[in-house]
């Protein structure tokens, strides 16, 4: 199986040391409100981000477009790939998929879906978030939808053991407003959001926005409108032939923010692990 194609969200951020000063006033614009920034015609996404038709159509061709057409259908079968559900996910691998067995092509799309999302990965912004994460000067919340929510928990359970004040915040958003009156300016919000995205995970990134909370998101390829309201965004391949999503390149990065987290003070880190096995021992919880 072919590598997943990048997203033009994607090739523009590889791109972007190329670009002068007028292409990335567009870019920055498009990103801003993507992909909906790009689907009016060349004139009007020219006007709306104040710089000529000709800039656009050659940051176009530096992205590997023919012309703008392309560049309009790529962002436009993007904008239909973040709003479709299973059973439409479900209809496009059935019909592209090869003759082989599913397993391999699980195998196949998985190891894909890695290296796309490793690819595209700003170390930078991966440390820095780690570091956010490893602060106990502020308070860390965690938050999940519907099927994120066990990402949330199992963020959790690790955070809760690497360091003090993490709170998990449930899975009934009615109760959300009560955690965001106590959020200070300071503390984080971890949030897990892939397609399709739920309303209630942008209001929460809004209200917490409000009160100084840095957000660090995990999402999908095409990002949540979460994005916009986030300190860091961490976009991770998900497809795979099958109706539903993948968990695994997400997963994959949660695990490598974890123990960058954990090694942010190891010496503090090892002292609560210890506590907490002492902890285990005295309630018998496991074996011996």
């Amino acid at each position: 199986m072919p590598k997943p194609a990048p997203t033009v969200r994607e090739t523009l951020l590889g791109s972007y040391g190329t670009l002068t000063a007028s292409e990335r006033k567009f870019a920055a614009m498009l990103l801003e409100n993507y992909p909906g920034a790009g689907l009016a015609s060349i004139t009007v996404v020219a006007a709306n981000a104040g710089v000529s038709t000709p800039t656009v159509a050659r940051l176009v061709q530096k992205l590997g477009f023919t012309g703008f057409p392309q560049f309009h259908q790529a962002l436009l079968a993007e904008l239909e790939a973040k709003a479709s559900g299973p059973l439409r996910r479900r209809e496009n691998w059935v019909r592209e998929a090869p003759e082989s067995h599913l397993l391999n092509r699980f195998s196949k799309a998985i190891t894909a879906n890695l290296e796309q999302t490793l690819a595209n990965m700003d170390s930078g912004a991966f440390d820095t978030a780690a570091a956010r994460l490893a602060d106990t000067t502020g308070r860390l919340y965690v938050a999940g939808g519907r099927i994120t929510r066990a990402l949330a928990d199992y963020a959790f359970t690790h955070f809760q053991a690497i360091r003090p004040r993490v709170t998990h915040m449930t899975s009934s958003s009615a109760t959300w407003p009560h955690y965001v009156l106590d959020m200070e300016v300071g503390d984080t919000l971890l949030m897990f959001d892939v397609r399709r995205y739920e309303k209630n995970l942008l209001r929460l990134a809004e209200l917490a926005t409000t009160r100084g909370v840095a957000v660090i998101l995990i999402t999908d390829q095409w990002a949540s409108p979460v994005a916009a309201h986030a300190r860091h965004t961490f976009l991770c391949r998900t497809e795979i032939p099958s109706a539903w999503d993948s968990n695994i390149s997400t997963m994959m990065l949660l695990e490598a923010l974890i123990a960058a987290t954990q090694e942010g003070d190891w010496p503090e880190t090892r002292a609560r692990f210890e506590r907490l096995d002492e902890i285990f021992d005295a309630a018998r919880l496991f074996g011996k």
